[in-house]
């Protein structure tokens, strides 16, 4: 379908004109495989969805204002009635913290998930797992680079006909609009440039490359516009914020909606708006259990971490912290826009809001400065708010559910017939219905592959080659062989990560956390050695599953089955689990 220019005149810019829509009775030969619970021949109008997405934004340390945030937070070495009134200040601020509209208007009005989780913790890897519903090794995006297929040939080629939109567009007559970062090598000249529009897309107004607030470029439906410094015109999350809007003015009445609304905030370079740039002054990183510790027993990347750390590395990671909050008050302002625009054009009662991150944020974490990347929870886990038709409000489920589920999700609600998609995840729609006696998963695999340098860092001439994000302080946050695998359990009983490290050693760590939700302590060498087999057994599955297979019972599922002989090749030698180095 061609894309149509932007219209003149009168709308905001960066708005689209009408966009090409079906007739009723076109739009009822389009939807064969969506009809479903919502279909038209049920006499019901389809519901509209919309995916907010930020970049980066944790859950666990304080990314969310429902997150446990602890009043040791203000500057340690303070006694007294100083620091009664540090404590004070600091309680001030956190009465502040962003996003309270966004819990407000989709949190506290639908249901908010506690345990959930990405594939990767890292940006372009973890986005296309939310596009195509596939865990990293099915999806084959490694890293965020064009050879870690990251928005190449390739990826457009296999992976984008088969996302979510392209079949919400295709199958289901969805209107589809994308807004903002899409992947990080998105508009490489290697790769088609901005003139690329990738498949299922109706309107296209997405970022070149990397998350940027100001100074960037946007592919508006293939045709490039740049933008300045100018606030009032170019603030990027203020820009989203508008053509978004423009869009549910504009749009067609006859076909339900998809928007996908992808922030640059929290992510680096920080740039808050200037309203917000002298916000939360008071408020620092998180001083929790696992803050400027070292990392005993953990892998050489972690351990190799200064401990502690130096004074400045400390006040450049609150000051990324601060900044980041920063950032967030425009994605609140956002949100609240879109809220309230749904409810005055009569759309919102039938609409379903999602909120999450794709990935997670440190600040300090056995001190590592600043990044994503480990498999740790701060890195790994995300806030997921969804509100809707049939959501009850103030909800919260313990569900343990990962962004390969959003877009099965997505099409249950336009009523797609899941078994028609290659999908590992599963859609979440009955949770979220309050289904009750539901059988549902017990764990999630978690899978990256590191990154490092062929060549020393000049500015820190001491380390060798191999590692890379050697920053601040020359402490490196990834490295070639920081390749892991983990499997993620949440049932009755127990609360367990189980990883496993492709280098010379096999490094292992294994956590119970609900002993240990710092993960502070490895427990692989002093678990029972019967459990530890069944893990690296279920993990070796799941780096090799596929569609429905990526759904069978966990370790601790009473439907678990158990096979040690599925352990053993042909040739009776044990399987070894294999990490890809290059999955293209």
């Amino acid at each position: 379908m061609q894309l149509l220019p932007l219209a003149p005149g009168r709308l905001r810019q960066g708005s689209p004109r009408h966009l090409p829509s079906c007739s009723p009775a076109l739009l009822l030969l389009v939807l064969g495989g969506c009809l479903g619970v919502f279909g038209v021949a049920a006499g019901t109008r389809r519901p509209n969805v919309v995916l907010l997405l930020t970049d980066d934004q944790d859950e666990v340390l304080g990314g969310m204002p429902f997150s446990e945030y602890s009043t040791t937070n203000c500057q340690t070495g303070l006694q007294g009635e100083e620091l009664r009134q540090e404590h004070l200040r600091t309680y001030l601020e956190l009465s502040r913290t962003p996003l309270k509209k966004t819990k407000a208007l989709i949190g506290e009005m639908g249901m908010t998930f506690s345990s959930a989780y990405v594939p990767s913790a890292l940006c372009c890897p973890s986005r296309a797992s939310i596009l195509t519903g596939k865990y990293p090794h099915n999806h084959h995006v490694v890293n965020n680079t064009l050879e870690g297929n990251c928005s190449s040939k390739s990826w457009q080629k296999i992976q984008e006909p088969n996302t979510f939109p392209a079949i919400l567009r295709s199958m289901c007559g969805y209107q589809t609009f994308f807004a903002g970062k899409y992947l990080n090598e998105y508009g490489a000249p290697d790769a088609g440039g901005l003139e690329h529009v990738p498949l299922g897309w109706s309107y296209w107004y997405a970022l070149e490359k990397n998350s940027k607030y100001y100074n960037y470029t946007l592919s508006i439906n293939g045709k490039a516009r740049k933008h300045g410094e100018n606030y009032s015109v170019d603030y990027l999350t203020d820009v989203l914020a508008n053509v978004s809007l423009d869009f549910l003015d504009y749009k067609s009445n006859f076909e339900p909606f998809f928007m996908m609304i992808a922030t640059p905030a929290p992510h680096s370079p920080w740039t808050a708006a200037p309203q917000y740039q002298k916000a939360f002054q008071n408020v620092f990183a998180p001083r929790n259990k696992n803050f400027n510790i070292h990392g005993t027993n953990k892998h050489w990347l972690i351990r190799q971490a200064k401990t502690p750390m130096t004074n400045s590395s400390i006040q450049f990671l609150d000051n990324a912290f601060r900044k980041r909050w920063q950032t967030l008050l425009s994605v609140d302002d956002l949100v609240e826009k879109l809220v309230k625009r749904l409810e005055f054009t009569g759309e919102l009662n039938n609409t379903y809001i999602f909120y999450t991150s794709d990935n997670g944020y440190h600040t300090g974490q056995f001190s590592l400065p600043i990044d994503k990347r480990q498999l740790y929870e701060f890195d790994i886990k995300v806030p997921l708010l969804v509100r809707g038709p049939g959501i009850k409000p103030n909800q919260t489920s313990k569900m343990l559910v990962a962004n390969i589920d959003l877009g099965p999700t997505i099409l249950d609600i336009a009523g797609y017939d899941l078994n028609k998609t290659q999908m590992d995840g599963m859609s979440f729609l009955p949770i979220l219905r309050g289904a009750s006696n539901l059988t549902w998963r017990s764990d999630v695999l978690v899978e990256y592959q590191g990154e490092g340098r062929n060549v020393t860092d000049p500015t820190c001439p001491s380390l060798s080659p191999g590692v890379s994000q050697c920053f601040p302080d020359c402490v490196c946050e990834d490295a070639y062989n920081n390749t892991y695998a983990c499997v993620r359990t949440m049932s009755a009983l127990w609360n367990l990560q189980y990883c496993e490290f492709d280098d010379q050693e096999v490094f292992v760590e294994v956590y119970n956390l609900t002993a240990d939700p710092d993960q502070i302590t490895n427990i692989a060498k002093s678990i029972d050695p019967e459990l530890l087999g069944k893990m690296n057994y279920r993990l070796m599955m799941l780096q090799s599953c596929s569609g429905p297979t990526c759904r069978t019972p966990g370790v601790f599922d009473p439907r678990y089955r158990f096979d040690p002989r599925l352990m053993f090749s042909n040739r009776g030698s044990v399987r070894t689990r294999r990490f890809s180095k290059h999955l293209l």
